[in-house]
């Protein structure tokens, strides 16, 4: 674990397509850290749910919600926080994505099993919150070319930007580094990456906007 960096566990997180494992992979290398990815394609639930949403939202979020239990109940494991962890989403998003997509006795359902699960999830050291409007989100969707996001809509992912947003527009519970993706390319800019690098080194408490350096 890099010794100039005094979060043992961050969490990188995002709408779908704004490149959050894209991010956990640059950095965790420059950190020495041992990343948690989300594998998203073994929930059986999830081309059906992009082709039928509302057949299918309660079987893929719940899914989703035991599968993100079980991988983080693997951060309490000390060899791990011994060594720096960073990881590609956040607990708390299941709940986001559950609002979007569940009913309201669906969401009934989900919120009790949400409160049995969430006090024994570990809290992250520091979140960065990576954003993009929805026309880039939709565009870098395309571009990784996976099957079972090509029925996407564009409404569906405004809906669930909007709702990211809303989010950590009230997120306190770690400290918080927000940047904008619209305009950066940490994968092919070097300035950029490192730029952010000495962001993250320099984070402290409280809420941080990102202002790139070629801003």
């Amino acid at each position: 674990m890099d010794k100039n960096i005094n979060f043992k566990y961050v969490v990188v997180e995002g709408p779908i397509g704004v490149g959050k494992t894209s991010l956990v992979d640059l950095v965790s290398k420059e950190f020495h850290y041992k990343q948690i990815l989300e594998v998203v394609e073994e929930n059986p639930f999830l081309p059906k749910f992009y082709k039928e949403m509302k057949n299918f939202a309660f079987q893929t979020q719940i899914f989703f919600l035991l599968n993100r239990y079980k991988q983080q109940q693997a951060l309490f494991q000390n060899e791990l926080f011994n060594s720096g962890i960073m990881s590609d989403y956040l607990f708390e998003k299941d709940r986001i994505f559950a609002y979007v997509n569940l009913d309201e006795s669906e969401l009934m359902l989900y919120e009790k099993l949400y409160a049995l699960l969430k006090p024994q999830v570990p809290k992250p050291d520091l979140v960065i919150y990576l954003q993009a409007n929805t026309d880039i989100l939709i565009k870098r969707i395309k571009l990784r070319g996976r099957n079972y996001e090509k029925t996407i809509g564009h409404d569906y992912l405004e809906r669930l930007n909007k709702a990211y947003n809303d989010y950590f527009l009230r997120y306190k519970e770690s400290p918080l580094l927000i940047i904008n993706t619209n305009e950066i390319d940490f994968v092919h800019k070097m300035g950029d990456l490192n730029d952010l690098i000495k962001t993250i080194r320099g984070m402290e408490a409280g809420t941080k906007y990102y202002l790139p350096i070629s801003s």
